[in-house]
């Protein structure tokens, strides 16, 4: 069973967090302004058929896929300071009990200890697998 984490831990997780929190929004910004509608623009103007164009629309999404991997991961951090602030911090959702130091340290944004996270996957995994 894990410990609860003590106050200093608590304020290492709350600066680390509030850094990443800080990265991922340069990230979005610098996404954003590389991913403007004239960049979609030049690519679609230099196409000269459908083929081209696809790519074109490819490129596009991708770069939307970035920043809405970005937008989901701020939101993660975002809730996990929140739960610094009330002090359910490191308290599986699912079963109440500590989250390991060891689990946090590499997900600092976990909201499982790794047996419920393990049946949450098991349970909703969404992998798209055949449903013969």
């Amino acid at each position: 069973m894990a410990e609860p984490l003590s106050n200093e831990q608590l304020v290492q997780y709350r600066k680390r967090l509030r850094a990443r929190h800080g990265e991922l929004l340069g990230e979005v910004r610098r996404e954003l302004l590389q991913s403007d509608s004239e960049r979609y623009i030049q690519l679609a103007g230099a196409v000269h058929d459908t083929g081209d164009e696809s790519v074109a629309d490819l490129l596009a999404d991708l770069s939307n896929d970035e920043i809405d991997r970005h937008v989901q991961e701020i939101r993660r951090v975002e809730a996990a300071l929140q739960r610094i602030a009330v002090g359910a911090y490191g308290v599986c959702a699912d079963c109440g009990q500590a989250i390991a130091g060891e689990r946090l340290e590499v997900y600092p944004t976990a909201t499982r200890c790794y047996t419920c996270q393990t049946k949450y996957e098991q349970t909703y995994d969404q992998t798209g697998g055949s449903t013969l």
